[in-house]
């Protein structure tokens, strides 16, 4: 499995190269999407984007944990998470390229015998 990372800067520059904005106006769009979106989220309100997911914010009631060092229990405060949820065609496309890893993974195996 890939360990990159796509950074704030990878999207200025994907933005650059495919829309052709400066790199500068690149940065700048990408931020104020992203400023968007957390705002949106940070308000309450849920962000969908089309064919990707929906980022959505959920209300998590107060339960009691424990202290994994000492077993002591505590209680956890009931608090706001922001969660994402893949849109259907995103879980295709996911499984779509696992099943090409696997598929080439297998074929490797065998050339290998």
């Amino acid at each position: 499995m890939s360990e990159k990372t796509i950074t704030r800067a990878d999207l200025a520059e994907a933005v650059f190269r495919k829309i052709g904005l400066s790199r500068t106006e690149s940065a700048a769009l990408v931020e104020m999407i992203l400023e968007e979106i957390c705002s949106t989220i940070a308000r309450g309100e849920s962000v969908k984007i089309s064919s990707f997911g929906s980022f959505l914010v959920r209300d998590k009631n107060e339960r009691i944990g424990r202290n994994p060092k000492t077993g002591e229990e505590v209680p956890i405060l009931p608090r706001r998470v922001a969660v994402f949820k893949p849109s259907n065609v995103m879980k295709d496309r996911i499984l779509e390229a696992h099943s090409k890893r696997l598929d080439a993974r297998s074929a490797e195996l065998k050339a290998a015998e």
